[in-house]
């Protein structure tokens, strides 16, 4: 599914009218960051180092002809941040145990859950972007109709997509070794993300 999501997506990406870097630099707001780390609940690992990160009202979607989709897909691809897809969020717990994940809100609102059964629901709205660090869970609780997001991840990992509890052993040696990103998706490489991305465990 996420593969044939990625070939749509690129071929649509060929045909489309994308914002140059300065244009991109311009939509990139200031960021109002909140890290959470979630704990490992039994069912889903998630990360022992990395929290996830959200920024609200990261990219400035409405003052701009561009696409919204096309705004937030071209600013993490210029980040380092590929393999894109553009979509809703699958409404099961999945996480992903090789490869760390950024989604951003093109459209519409919704409610995600992050971190499994046991962790937390965030609202996001557009121009708001969830980066995932590898094991972390996440589903889609409730959206708006028009609800769409684009999702990507580091151009070095391996996608995979973990749902089955028999995963975890071998998914938590495989969580641990994901490196951190050297640049963050939206802010590059001096972003927020390179520092609160360290090797801290989760107490």
């Amino acid at each position: 599914m996420v593969l044939t999501d990625q070939v749509k997506n690129y071929a649509r990406k060929l045909v489309e009218d994308h914002p140059d870097r300065l244009t991109l630099r311009k939509l990139v707001r200031s960021p109002k960051m909140k890290a959470i780390l979630f704990k490992d609940d039994g069912v889903v690992p998630n990360n022992p180092r990395f929290p996830l990160i959200v920024y609200r009202g990261a990219i400035a979607l409405r003052q701009t002809a561009f696409d919204p989709a096309t705004i937030i897909d071209s600013v993490f691809e210029s980040n380092g941040w590929g393999q894109s897809w553009r979509d809703t969020v699958y409404d099961f717990v999945h996480y992903h145990s090789q490869i760390h994940k950024v989604m951003g809100v093109a459209r519409g609102s919704g409610r995600i859950e992050c971190g499994g059964v046991k962790g937390r629901i965030l609202k996001v709205k557009a121009g708001d972007v969830v980066i995932l660090p590898a094991g972390t869970g996440h589903r889609l609780i409730e959206a708006s109709r028009d609800f769409l997001v684009v999702g990507a991840y580091l151009k070095d990992g391996t996608y995979d997509e973990c749902t089955d509890t028999r995963e975890r052993p071998k998914a938590i040696k495989r969580i641990v070794k994901v490196r951190k990103p050297r640049k963050d998706p939206v802010y590059g490489a001096s972003g927020p993300v390179t520092r609160a991305w360290q090797r801290t465990k989760r107490k």
